[in-house]
Order: structure tokens, then sequence, then C-alpha cells
């Protein structure tokens, strides 16, 4: 049997600066690492959320969200980008970043999942999501993941963690897993 601690009741918090904190890096976890800050952000009582692009199926951690009564939107078709972005790839990245600008002045915390993709498969420009990010609430804590953060999105982090690939089952050949990878 398992030993739980109680820590009392949990006093409401509010973010008075919110930061800019990035997850990159060709290793495994970053959006992994982001759904962990969401959830503890959220046992704190913070209004939180993940905006994920790119991305457009279930997922394990997406079901546990819904549990928690956390919000989440998908802006992607689901399928990797290869060549060429299509004109329904780049309106999706576009409403994406629409919808986190409706909405991110009433959260604590939004995860922006998988945004370096949208300058890296050429999406949107760099400097849009430049720009994008100097606009954003001083209280709201944004937190952006994805490979090969571009330089210039980096510039404006206040925390950047890389995850670096060591070893990783890819190399065996062994394909993604439901409820380990996705």
């Amino acid at each position: 049997m398992a030993n739980l601690l109680f820590f009392g009741t949990l006093k409401v918090i509010k973010l008075s600066k919110g930061l800019v904190q990035v997850y990159t890096g060709d290793g495994k976890g970053k959006t992994t690492a982001a759904i962990g800050l969401i959830i503890r952000a959220h046992g704190n009582q913070l209004k939180t959320g993940l905006v994920q692009f790119l991305k457009g199926v279930a997922s394990g951690e997406l079901v546990t969200l819904e549990k928690l009564g956390i919000p989440f939107w998908q802006f992607g078709s689901g399928e990797f980008i290869m060549g060429a972005p299509t004109k329904k790839d780049r309106e999706l990245a576009q409403t994406g970043l629409q919808k986190v600008e409706e909405i991110w002045q009433d959260y604590d915390l939004l995860v922006l999942d998988e945004i370096s993709y949208l300058v890296t498969c050429g999406l949107l420009g760099e400097e849009v999501i430049c720009e994008f990010i100097m606009r954003k609430p001083p209280h709201l804590e944004l937190v952006l993941t994805g490979r090969s953060m571009p330089e210039s999105i980096l510039a404006q982090a206040d925390l950047i963690t890389e995850m670096k690939k060591i070893r990783h089952p890819y190399d065996l050949g062994i394909s993604a897993r439901k409820g380990i990878e996705y």
C-alpha cells in the first residue's frame, strides 16, 4: 500500500510575471514535460491549456487532460509535412495562432506544442512567431515545444531545456507504441 502525503488546501495563486519556456532538441520528452507542467500548474489552481500544431490525432495524454477538465486544441492534419506544406496546413497554423491570441488573456499557462514546426516546415515566417511571442500578455507563462527551435525564438526564452537523444527504440526499428510514445 502506498503512503499518501496530504499537503493541506492549496491556495489559489496568480502569476505576476509569466515567462517564456522552450523545450527543444532531438530527444523524446518535450511534449511529455510540457504536459507535466500543465498538470502541476492545474493542481495549483492555475488556468492551463494545450494548443497542438501539426497534431490532429487522439493520444493518451489528451484523454487525461480531458478527464482533468484541461482544455486543448489541435491545429493539424495529424500527418507529417513532407516537402512543401499545403494551403490547408498553412491555414491550420494561422488559425491556431489566432485561437491562442483569442484566449491567452484568460489563461495563466499555455503550451504551444510543436510550434517550432510552423517555421521549420515553412508554414509561417520566423518573424511572425517572434512578433507573436512579444505580444503575449505579461502574466502568461508560455511554453513552446518542438525540434530545431529557431535561434530567434530561443533568444526570447527565459528558460530553455534541450532534450538530447542518446539512444532511441526507433534506431532499432521499434515503432511508436501506444501508451508510451503517444
